[in-house]
């Protein structure tokens, strides 16, 4: 994504580091987060990422660093303007709803009380209530209240109560985590369908690289409270920067061997050359090739150069999932359901996908 101009460069965020007594939850991150962007912070628990997100929400001063939102200091270990008084909203795991007020009720709340409301939605507040509920379906659940509501419909109230007064920014923090699998694929595009119409920034902390890869404009990885990688999903997904990032998002094979200029040697296939496909400068310095499990695919050829035993079988309907042990070594391999089966315990030849990769002999 190209870097657009100053006057949408809607958050800085510099040097920021957060301490708990001794432990480090955040070291030295550095971010920016442009207008109208989907930004999907990604990583395990314990990685910062909620830190991260309650430092952008003002509910906590950094212990060093600084965030800027819109030219303006809000939080340095000096100062810190409360989340009332930035242009945000907000979406929990929970929902976070009130139950003793109607789906009406909860999005009217932030039109009467929210510090930035535009002097046209508060003109005419039901007006813009009836528009966010048709915006999310709830045209007609207006009278309920949360009890009487789904799940979805639970989650549905809670993003239309936080952008109910068109925020600049939309901080959710794992809100789809909470519901079942059918229902979290059903709100992905509820909120891709949001992000469009309100074209408000988005900050989206997840540890689901599913949910990451398939809404963000843009995907911070984080680890051990720093930033192991921003990119595009599709840069993260097929240029992983590092070994976190390739084994974390897609769960990558690591093979290791040696560089030499535009080559790779694999070390269990020395007879082998694999041409650069992008490798970063970390991975080649360690002596790595990224595989992805669908870049490999599986033959009956006892000549190939590498050699494997499968060890588990994984049917996935369109894919089946193979566990192959190579010297020792514990490779996944995704292939297609129209593909050779194999079984636990045959012989298998390993090769990489020449639209993948070229595969040259020495």
């Amino acid at each position: 994504m190209g870097k657009k101009g100053d006057e949408e460069q809607m958050i800085q965020v510099h040097q920021l580091t957060k301490n708990y007594g001794s432990f480090t939850a955040l070291q030295s991150v550095d971010l920016q987060i442009n207008k109208g962007e989907f930004v999907a912070i990604l990583g395990p628990s314990g990685c910062g990422k909620t830190t991260l997100l309650k430092l952008l929400a003002g509910f906590m001063k950094p212990t060093d660093g600084e965030i800027e939102m819109d030219h303006q200091i809000v939080a340095s270990k000096k100062q810190l303007i409360p989340p009332e008084k930035r242009n945000i909203g907000m979406v929990f795991q929970s929902f976070a709803l009130w139950p003793h007020m109607t789906v009406y009720e909860h999005i009217q709340f932030p039109l009467l009380h929210h510090h930035y409301v535009a002097k046209e939605l508060k003109a005419d507040v039901d007006r813009r209530v009836r528009d966010v509920l048709k915006l999310v379906g709830l045209t007609e659940m207006a009278d309920r209240y949360p009890a009487e509501l789904s799940g979805g419909q639970k989650q549905r109230v809670a993003f239309a109560r936080a952008v109910a007064p068109l925020p600049h920014l939309l901080l959710m923090d794992e809100p789809l985590s909470a519901l079942d699998v059918e229902l979290r694929m059903e709100m992905r595009k509820e909120i891709q369908n949001i992000h469009r119409k309100t074209e408000a920034s988005i900050v989206y902390v997840t540890h689901d690289q599913g949910e990451a890869l398939a809404m963000a404009d843009k995907i911070v990885v984080m680890n051990n409270g720093t930033i192991e990688q921003v990119a595009s999903p599709e840069i993260i997904y097929s240029r992983p920067e590092t070994e976190f990032v390739a084994t974390f998002v897609g769960k990558c094979n690591l093979v290791k061997g040696t560089w030499e200029k535009d080559f790779f040697i694999p070390e269990k296939a020395p007879y082998e050359k694999w041409l650069d496909t992008g490798v970063s400068v970390p991975l080649k310095k360690k002596g790595i090739y990224p595989v992805r499990p669908e870049q490999w695919q599986l033959t009956n050829n006892s000549h190939s150069a590498l050699q494997g035993t499968i060890t588990f079988v994984q049917y996935q309907g369109k894919e089946i999932h193979y566990t192959v042990e190579v010297e020792n070594e514990t490779w996944t391999i995704h292939e297609s359901v129209h593909s050779l089966r194999y079984s636990i315990g045959d012989q298998v030849g390993l090769t990489i996908k020449t639209n993948e990769c070229e595969l040259l002999t020495v």
